[in-house]
């Protein structure tokens, strides 16, 4: 062989090997790089390693329901950079019991200053049916009820591993139900009604807009859903480009998903594989708010999709560069108050339809 080919080959072979492993090393030819975060979502993210939070997927469950949570995190950057709590404290706010027939649900019932009465949302707290509660989740809640000058209802669900799915579906819609009829009591109006949620309460508050089209009764005028779990296929684009990502990874997905459910046979319910269904037709119209950085992400965009197929009027926005559990971080990252000022802007405009 002349020494000409050989180098020829040589190129030839070169070539080969800078395509070939980048592809051997992702395993799949479109495989997308997780997103780098915001340096003030990286911040959050620092200050919750920081304060010592470990995988949901590492954790039992009472571990995970007492360590720092990112909302902790949120707070104490707040706190470092010496950033005052106002306007949002102006809210006033007012613990109740809403009857079941389980007992009763504990809720938080944000109220703005005014005479009233007010629009209302019905708003459903995150963190996959097992951790959170309505303390956790304090800043969207309040922020919306401040920015749309309406009273927010936060409810508390049963939670799993102790009360199993369907239990926190069966508490929202009870709860949906109270407020409708009682809120004037309040000095809401019920007539002037949205639902909203983050992750697992954004898949409750796309039940409950469901529900109240199957039982034929008083249809919310709008649906916020941000992140919200539309679906059970843990192989989507976003699952596996933000299959580590924090603070919510595909494994602690899969620990939800476990300690939720009795089987995995009801991951295919209706109620959880939310993109599975075809009866979205004549649901309220929905503001759908993503993270890009979130497994959840492909869920979200194939909901919108579909709602939009069945005639649902959907404003959907994917922010970039932030995790799941941004949207109540307004005071310290950005984009967070650019997502409560979308979901403001379309509460308000729902409410004076």
């Amino acid at each position: 062989m002349t020494r000409q080919s050989n180098t020829h080959l040589n190129r030839k072979l070169s070539l080969l090997v800078a395509v070939t492993i980048p592809f051997m090393i992702s395993g799949n030819a479109f495989a997308q790089e997780m997103a780098k975060p915001t340096a003030d979502m990286q911040a959050v993210l620092d200050k919750l390693g920081a304060l010592e939070a470990k995988p949901f997927s590492t954790l039992t469950v009472p571990e995970a329901r007492t360590q720092a949570t990112p909302a902790d995190a949120a707070r104490a950057v707040q706190w470092d950079k010496r950033l005052s709590s106002n306007p949002d404290a102006q809210v006033t706010t007012k613990d109740i019991a809403i009857p079941s027939a389980e007992g009763g649900l504990a809720a938080r019932v944000y109220i703005p200053g005014g005479k009233g009465p007010f629009p209302v949302v019905v708003y459903y707290h995150g963190g996959g049916w097992v951790v959170a509660d309505i303390n956790v989740y304090d800043g969207a809640p309040r922020a919306m009820a401040l920015g749309a000058n309406a009273i927010v209802v936060s409810v508390e669900y049963r939670h799993a591993p102790e009360h199993k799915f369907p239990a926190a579906h069966d508490d929202a819609w009870t709860a949906y139900k109270w407020v409708v009829e009682n809120i004037h009591e309040l000095n809401g109006d019920s007539d002037k009604i949205a639902v909203a949620g983050e992750s697992a309460g954004g898949n409750l508050a796309a039940n409950v807009a469901l529900m109240a089209k199957e039982m034929k009764t008083k249809q919310p005028l709008h649906q916020l859903l941000v992140y919200p779990v539309a679906g059970s296929d843990m192989n989507t684009p976003s699952y596996r480009e933000n299959a580590n990502a924090k603070p919510l990874g595909k494994a602690d997905m899969e620990w939800f998903v476990k300690n939720t459910l009795t089987s995995m046979d009801e991951a295919k319910d209706p109620r959880i594989n939310l993109n599975g269904r075809s009866d979205l037709a004549g649901v309220a119209p929905a503001t759908v708010i993503l993270a890009q950085i979130d497994p959840l992400r492909s869920d979200g965009e194939t909901y919108a999709a579909k709602l939009k197929d069945a005639g649902v009027a959907v404003n959907l926005k994917t922010f970039e560069g932030v995790t799941h559990e941004f949207f109540g971080m307004g005071k310290v990252v950005p984009e967070a108050k650019q997502a409560l000022d979308l979901a403001v802007a379309d509460l308000t405009s729902a409410f004076k339809k």
